[in-house]
């Protein structure tokens, strides 16, 4: 009995493993959005502006110029100068260490607000978005009605059995932001939940919180990075404000809005000492709002049109290998 024999191709393509086209996708789909980014002059401000905010908090963990606690008396409001580049406030302290250790702060401040203000906002929209009716029309009037509370109002209550901390900041900002998220996308989610494709997944019995996760985040996910980016750039300002209201960061503890509500007494005396901080915080804050108008035009199909030929690669790429 003859035994057929592989030819050497034949056999090469049986052992060789399959390889999935959509490996990598993810990574060439992200190296896209962000040449897309750098390629507009907005974008590029903004990642260069980011990028040093991060490199500063990082560098202030291991380095400031001078120690946080050194004072000099005989040199308050001192002018720039090659021992202190900024100058000194009112106690002879280093302005420039103290705007450096502040970047730290104002960056696990911002992280933190924002991961919860996503996972607080995102699950708002899930339950406006229940086929409970009733729960999904109780979901609308509780957030319509919670959102009229001033942020500073929550701060306000929390700061009660807390006291002047980074989590009333954290929390308050959270609530009252992910409050606006749920109701300025729900409208978009709402009409992606309708669609045929998110009925048909239904149907199959995918549960809801899969179908929210695989096919109502994604669509939504420009408007929710524009909503998260603006709430990036507020948050900083409300740490501002509520630190100058003695509610925020408590004293001691290095921060942009510490830095301007020790110096803004003495604008009269030293303007260069508000000039700094409020400098800072003002690139800081723009940059993240055009980060945030940039990365929706980046990961939109609709306005990047590198991203649609990339996804029509991927896609031809898979139909020709099934």
């Amino acid at each position: 009995m003859t035994q057929k024999v592989k030819s050497p191709q034949r056999a090469s393509e049986t052992l060789a493993p399959s390889v999935n086209p959509r490996h990598g996708a993810g990574r060439r789909r992200m190296l896209t959005v962000l040449s897309s980014i750098w390629e507009g002059g907005s974008g590029r401000f903004s990642i260069i502006v980011l990028c040093c905010w991060m490199l500063v908090a990082v560098l202030s963990l291991v380095w400031t110029p001078r120690s946080l606690w050194e004072t000099d008396g005989f040199h308050v409001w001192q002018s720039p100068s090659w021992a202190h580049l900024l100058g000194t406030d009112g106690s002879g302290a280093d302005i420039m260490s103290w705007l450096m250790a502040g970047s730290a702060t104002e960056l696990g401040i911002v992280a933190l607000t924002v991961l919860l203000t996503a996972t607080l906002g995102c699950l708002f929209v899930l339950s406006m978005l229940s086929s409970h009716l009733m729960l999904a029309h109780a979901s609308v009037v509780i957030i319509d009605a919670l959102i009229s509370l001033p942020t500073v109002l929550l701060a306000l209550i929390l700061a009660v059995p807390l006291g002047p901390s980074v989590m009333v900041i954290v929390v308050a900002c959270s609530f009252g932001y992910s409050l606006n998220l749920a109701r300025v996308v729900r409208p978009q989610a709402l009409l992606v939940a309708r669609s045929e494709f998110v009925e048909s997944s239904l149907s199959s019995g995918a549960s809801a919180f899969r179908v929210f996760r695989t096919h109502i985040v994604p669509n939504i996910l420009p408007m929710l990075l524009v909503q998260l980016s603006m709430c990036a750039g507020t948050v900083i300002l409300a740490e501002a404000g509520l630190t100058y209201l003695g509610i925020g960061v408590p004293s001691g503890v290095a921060s942009w809005g510490h830095s301007l509500t020790t110096s803004v007494r003495f604008i009269n005396v030293y303007p260069l000492a508000v000039v700094w901080p409020g400098l800072v915080v003002t690139l800081v804050v723009v940059a993240l709002n055009l980060f945030g108008d940039a990365l929706r035009d980046a990961v939109d199909p609709l306005t990047n049109p590198r991203l649609r030929e990339h996804r029509t690669q991927v896609s031809t790429t898979v139909r020709g290998r099934s």
